[in-house]
C-alpha cells in the first residue's frame, strides 16, 4: 500500500520542496492553508498531514483541532519556523506524532522523520488488529471478559505459531486444558489430533504404555499390539496434564522424545519418529519439585521454554459471571431446562464467592442451582453458598449481612412483621431474631 500524504503551507517554495523529498516514495497532495486542507480531507483520507503552524485563515494548530473532530485517525507533523517549545507542546498534546524546526535541513531528514512516523502507525495498526482478531476468534466454549484472561490468550495465539513446548501453570480447574486447546486450534497443527492424558489418573506403568504404545505380549495382558499417544498425537498436539505426578523413569523417557522426537513402544526394539507439539500442565511448582529432586531438572527446562500462568477465578472476578452464564446455558441444554438469566443479586454472591476450586467449582454450583431452580433463571436461593457455612466464609466481608438482612425482610413480609413467626420459619431463637432487627435496624411485630 502507497501512503498518501497531504503537505499544507502557504509558501509555495516550501510545498515544492517537501514534494520533492517524498514523491517517489508517496502520493503527495498540496493545499496552501488549513480551510482548502480541510475541504480536502472532507472528501478524502491521507495517511499524513505535514501542516505549516502559522498560516493565513486556518493555521496549523487549528487545523490539528479541525482534525481530531473530522479526521481523528490520521497522523500529523507540524512545521515551525519558530522554533517554539510552547507551539510544539500543544501540538503534541493535540495529537500531532511530530514536530520540525523550519527551514528544514535536507530532504533525507524529512524522509527519516516521515519514515519513523508512518512506521511506527503500521505496526501500532498491525497489533491492534492482531489483537482484535485473536479476541474475534475465541471459540464459543473459551470465556475472556478480564484482561488477565485476554492477556493469557494473545500469549497462547502468538505461541501457537510456533512448534514451541508451553508449560500452563496455575491451580486446578482456571481453565489449562481450555487455553491448551486454543493453541492447539491456532496453531498449524489444527487439522491433526489434539489429545490429552492425566498424568495423574494413571499408574506409570500404564500411563508409559498409554503414551508409547506396546507390543503384542510384551507384558501380562498384552493381548494385541497397541498405539501410544505420541503415534496418534503425530502432527498434532499432546496435552500432558498433571505432569509433576509423571514417575522418574518415565520422565526421562519423555525428555528424550521432547530431544530427539524418538522413542520405542514397550517390548519393541523398532525407533519411531513423531512430530507432536507438547503442552504441559501443573497446579504444583515445578520449581520447587525440581530442588525436591522429585521432577528432573533437565526435562523441567525442556518444559519452561514458554510458560504461561493462569490466575485463579478470585483473581479474575470479571470471568465469573460470563462464566456462569456459559454454563448455565450447557447444563440447561443438557437437561431439557430453559435458561434466561442469572439475578442481580445471585450474580452479586458469585461475584464475591472466592471459588478455592476455580472454574470447576462454579459450574457444579450452577448446575445444582437449575436442578434447584423452579423458574427459568437463577436466583439467590438456589445457590449453594447461601446455604453451606463452610462455603459462606469464602464470601467476600460485607454480602453475607446483605444476603441475611434480605432474607429476614423476605421472612417478615411473608409473615406479615410477626417476629415469633420468622424466627421459627429461619429455624433461629426468637432472641437472635430482635438482635438481627437492632442490627440491621429492622422494625417488626412481636
Amino acid at each position: 500500500m502507497k501512503f498518501s500524504i497531504l503537505v499544507v503551507d502557504d509558501e509555495a517554495g516550501q510545498r515544492q520542496f517537501i514534494s520533492g523529498a517524498l514523491g517517489k516514495e508517496y502520493e503527495v497532495l498540496t493545499a496552501a492553508n488549513g480551510l482548502e486542507a480541510s475541504q480536502l480531507l472532507s472528501h478524502r483520507s491521507f495517511s499524513l498531514v505535514i501542516t505549516d503552524e502559522r498560516m493565513p485563515d486556518m493555521g496549523g494548530i487549528e487545523l490539528i483541532r479541525w482534525m481530531r473532530e473530522k479526521s481523528p485517525e490520521t497522523l500529523v507533523i507540524v512545521l515551525t519556523a519558530y522554533g517554539s517549545v510552547e507551539t510544539a507542546v500543544e501540538a503534541i498534546k493535540l495529537g500531532a506524532e511530530e514536530y520540525l524546526t523550519k527551514p528544514l535541513k535536507s530532504p533525507e531528514e524529512l524522509r527519516v522523520v516521515v519514515g519513523k512516523v508512518l512506521r511506527s502507525r503500521a505496526m501500532r495498526d498491525r497489533s491492534q488488529l492482531h489483537q482484535e482478531e485473536t479476541e474475534a476468534a475465541l471459540p464459543l466454549d473459551v470465556v475472556a471478559e478480564s484482561e488477565s484472561m485476554k492477556r493469557i490468550f494473545r500469549l497462547a495465539d502468538q505461541v501457537a505459531q510456533q512448534p514451541t513446548t508451553v508449560l500452563l501453570t496455575g491451580e486446578s480447574g482456571t481453565g489449562k486444558e481450555v487455553v491448551a486447546r486454543f493453541t492447539h486450534r491456532r496453531s498449524p497443527r489444527r487439522d491433526h489430533a489434539f489429545i490429552a492424558v492425566n498424568c495423574a489418573a494413571i499408574t506409570e506403568t500404564l500411563l508409559e504404555s498409554e503414551l508409547f504404545g506396546h507390543e503384542k505380549g510384551s507384558f501380562t495382558g498384552a493381548s494385541q499390539s497397541r498405539r501410544g499417544r505420541f503415534e496418534l498425537a503425530d502432527g498434532g498436539t499432546l496435552f500432558l496434564d498433571e505432569i509433576a505426578e509423571m514417575g522418574s523413569g518415565l520422565q526421562a523417557k519423555l525428555l528424550r522424545v521432547l530431544q530427539e522426537h524418538q522413542f520405542e513402544r514397550i517390548g519393541s526394539d523398532r525407533t519411531m519418529t513423531v512430530d507432536v507439539r507438547v503442552i504441559a500442565a501443573t497446579n504444583k511448582n515445578l520449581a520447587q519439585c525440581m530442588i525436591d529432586k522429585s521432577f528432573r531438572e533437565d526435562l523441567y527446562y525442556r518444559l519452561n521454554v514458554f510458560p504461561i500462568h493462569i490466575p485463579p477465578l478470585r483473581e479474575r472476578r470479571d470471568d465469573i459471571l460470563p462464566l456462569a452464564e456459559s454454563f448455565a446455558k450447557k447444563i440447561s441444554s443438557r437437561m431439557g431446562k430453559t435458561f434466561t438469566s442469572i439475578s442481580p443479586e445471585a450474580g452479586e454472591l458469585l461475584r464475591d464467592y472466592d471459588w478455592p476450586g476455580n472454574a470447576r467449582e462454579l459450574a457444579n454450583a450452577i448446575e445444582r442451582a437449575l436442578i434447584i431452580s423452579q423458574t427459568d433463571s437463577i436466583e439467590i436461593d438456589d445457590l449453594p453458598m447461601k446455604h453451606d457455612p463452610g462455603m459462606a466464609r469464602l464470601v467476600r466481608p460485607g454480602l453475607l449481612a446483605q444476603i441475611e438482612r434480605a432474607t429476614i425482610l423476605e421472612s417478615l413480609t411473608r409473615n406479615k412483621g410477626d417476629r415469633r413467626a420468622a424466627s421459627d420459619e429461619l429455624g433461629i431463637s426468637l432472641r437472635t431474631l430482635q438482635y438481627r432487627l437492632k442490627e440491621y435496624g429492622i422494625a417488626g411485630r412481636d
